[in-house]
């Protein structure tokens, strides 16, 4: 896995290797899409090239009219002027095209990784996500797909602009004077070695600052997740020390870093000015020797400058490749991981219309993280046709797995679950879930409005279903009282909603989409009483003609439960209705109910 990164740190660079450009192909694959926009865009940068080029040699040819030792048609400073006009014209809507068509590729492009990103996210099962911080895989989807977004827009074409001035430019200056460009050339491995020595140096200081910056993000990230802990004991002071110190680190590493670039432009200032002056001299001698014209040195120094530019714009776009290697290689990590496996185009497809009874047959599972320790040991029981069952037990029994594993999040190590006989894992994943809906003690809400999330449920209810579903889940007075009535925004994760009302929401929702299987986990366990007996209403409302697994706290709300299943330490210690349970003065299920009736 990449490592920790936040929204401002910058993508952290990787070494050039085969590798690397084997990642980087993949991603410039979607280009392919758009090859006819690509090949217009390239054909436009080269003519954009050539027409800069232009330029210091006709500059040249200028500095010769003016001293009179021009010929033909740039013998004349009007003609010369005029031509730079025309040059300039054509520069500027050679630039225009070139920019704007290799703009329209890199959206597009990145639009389809970053689609195409999304859509893998959300086809990876749940052991992934619970694997992975959110924050690292929306890092993904901005800050990796950013840095392949500016190597498709910026990096490619710049990197194709100063290959070819590099080479236009060398050409045109050994044509011009082949002794001033050895000489010119004889001070490049000299600059070339300074700057790499230089540049790992300013690196290695960089990567340190951006790694201290990180550490100090995460500082506020938890202080800020925190805050109403921070606040309860005091320690406001405590974590803006904490955060201080680790800020002084950042500083000193960013000074540091600052001293050696500064260093390092210093250099790069004198060897470029010096060389300059160097190259001046010497050309100034061969123009005294009448082996040059002065327009002929005015273009050499201009074309000198154009080359120097595309060098070091060549080591920044190698800097930039760096990091788009490092980018593409979290991308693909995703792209090519393993999705669920939907089973498409499986034949068995239960009938579920009259009857829809499932069967747990021995069913043993431990999570992949800790196989060494059995959640569940083989369970059997039936959940039979609009029977209502609950699962009662301690924390850790095994109640919330049995879910995971009815859903299909997880598969189990040894035993099946089947669905009117025919084994889950045999269906359609996508069919198979459809058939159920889940009620949770933490109901997510989405951040749009009331509407959006009761329609959640099935996008395609009509005004009438949604409003007899809001009605059946005793919604509806609540909402109509809000001035936007089902337009109320709710609020990220519902926050501007009571914990009552995020329920009720949930089970519109669940109404809205007609499951065949209801689950529900421990929906009113985080409720006060007034809200728990409306919630409950709600309940009974979406329970009717349904087949219903309830995960119970409180055991008040299971009392009409067709069987209650206690579990301790993945296994069924005890299993009846609430009358037989109560029933047995030495059983779990009547301690625990006495427990919580003392209070």
């Amino acid at each position: 896995m990449a490592k920790r990164r936040n929204n401002n740190i910058e993508v952290e660079p990787v070494k050039i290797s085969k590798k690397g450009f084997l990642n980087i192909s993949k991603m410039f694959k979607y280009a392919l899409k758009y090859k006819l926009t690509f090949t217009f865009g390239l054909v436009f940068l080269v003519l954009s090239s050539l027409t800069t080029m232009a330029f210091p040699y006709v500059m040249g040819k200028l500095v010769d009219a003016a001293v009179g030792k021009g010929h033909g048609f740039f013998s004349s400073l009007n003609n010369i002027v005029i031509f730079l006009i025309i040059v300039l014209i054509l520069q500027s809507i050679f630039s225009f095209l070139r920019i704007w068509l290799f703009s329209k590729v890199s959206e597009n492009t990145i639009a389809d990784i970053r689609l195409d990103l999304y859509n893998k996210m959300l086809e990876l099962p749940v052991s992934f996500f619970e694997k992975s911080r959110v924050g690292e895989l929306t890092s993904r989807l901005t800050n990796d797909v950013a840095q392949l977004q500016d190597s498709l827009s910026t990096s490619l074409a710049e990197f194709l602009r100063q290959i070819i001035t590099l080479i236009v430019g060398v050409g045109i200056i050994f044509f011009i004077s082949l002794k001033l460009t050895l000489f010119m050339l004889a001070t490049f491995p000299f600059l070339v070695l300074a700057a790499f020595v230089f540049g790992k140096k300013i690196r290695a200081k960089s990567k340190n600052t951006q790694d201290q910056l990180a550490t100090t993000m995460v500082v506020v990230e938890e202080t800020l997740q925190a805050i109403n802990t921070v606040k309860s004991f005091v320690n406001e002071v405590f974590e803006s020390n904490r955060y201080q110190s680790e800020l002084k680190k950042v500083t000193q590493n960013a000074l540091s870093t600052s001293f050696w670039r500064a260093m390092f432009v210093s250099f790069v200032i004198f060897a470029i000015f010096g060389g300059i002056i160097l190259v001046l001299w010497y050309g100034a001698t061969l123009v005294q020797n009448s082996e040059l014209k002065i327009g002929e040195l005015t273009s050499f120094v201009i074309f000198t400058g154009f080359i120097g530019a595309s060098v070091g714009g060549i080591g920044e776009i190698f800097s930039q490749l760096q990091k788009t290697m490092g980018a593409s290689e979290r991308i693909i990590e995703i792209l090519q991981l393993d999705s669920e496996v939907y089973n498409n185009n499986v034949s068995a497809i239960a009938d579920v219309d009259s009857m829809c009874e499932i069967k747990f047959n021995k069913l043993t599972f431990a999570y992949p993280s800790r196989l060494e320790y059995n959640v569940l040991d083989e369970i059997s029981f039936d959940l039979l046709t609009n029977q209502k069952i609950a699962l009662v037990g301690e924390s850790g029994g095994g109640k919330s797995t049995i879910v995971q594993l009815l859903l299909r999040f997880y598969s189990p190590q040894n035993g099946i679950i089947t669905l009117n006989g025919i084994n889950v894992s045999e269906l359609d994943l996508k069919w198979y879930r459809n058939l159920f809906g889940i009620v949770s003690q933490e109901v997510m809400l989405f951040g749009g409005t009331i509407l959006d999330n009761i329609k959640y449920g099935n996008p395609l209810a009509s005004e009438y279903e949604i409003i007899e579903a809001a009605k059946s889940a005793f919604a509806f007075d609540f909402i109509n009282s809000f001035q936007d009535g089902f337009n109320t925004i709710v609020g990220e994760r519902g926050v501007k909603l009571s914990g009552g009302q995020r329920q009720r929401i949930a089970i519109a929702r669940a109404l809205l989409k007609n499951p065949k299987i209801l689950i529900l986990d421990e929906a009113t366990s985080a409720l006060d009483s007034s809200a728990e007996l409306e919630v409950q209403n709600a309940l009974d409302n979406l329970m009717q003609n349904r087949t219903t697994l309830i995960i119970a706290h409180r055991l008040s709300t299971i009392k009409n439960a067709d069987k209650i299943l206690v579990l301790e330490n993945g296994k069924i210690l005890e299993q009846g209705s609430h009358d037989e349970l109560i029933r047995n003065p030495n059983g779990k299920y009547n301690m625990l109910y006495t427990m919580q009736s003392k209070y």
